[in-house]
């Protein structure tokens, strides 16, 4: 037996808009989510998120989508660089 995450199960692929949702509510951040550019960097003088907000994202995600968002891949400074970046991979892992 397979066993999936609950929100997994029907999970559809997440919006723009979805994610920077789960970026305003995991970080408790004083923005509304439709403040963040869907192209602006999350790092640094974009949103300054630093590696442990990344790690929270990123825990908030895998649960919700049922993908593996893993701080040793090689690629995640090109995932995380925007929010665009990061939607486009959450959607390119989903399963079909």
């Amino acid at each position: 037996m397979t066993t999936t995450p609950p929100d997994a199960a029907q999970a559809t692929p997440p919006t723009l808009a979805e994610v920077a949702e789960i970026i305003v509510t995991a970080l408790n951040l004083e923005m509304s989510p439709d403040e963040i550019e869907a192209d602006a960097p999350l790092f640094g003088e974009g949103l300054g998120l630093d590696s442990i907000d990344i790690l929270e994202i990123a825990l908030v995600i895998s649960k919700r989508y049922g993908i593996q968002l893993r701080a040793d891949n090689d690629n995640n400074a090109t995932i995380f660089r925007s929010l665009r970046n990061l939607t486009d991979y959450v959607v390119s892992q989903m399963p079909a």
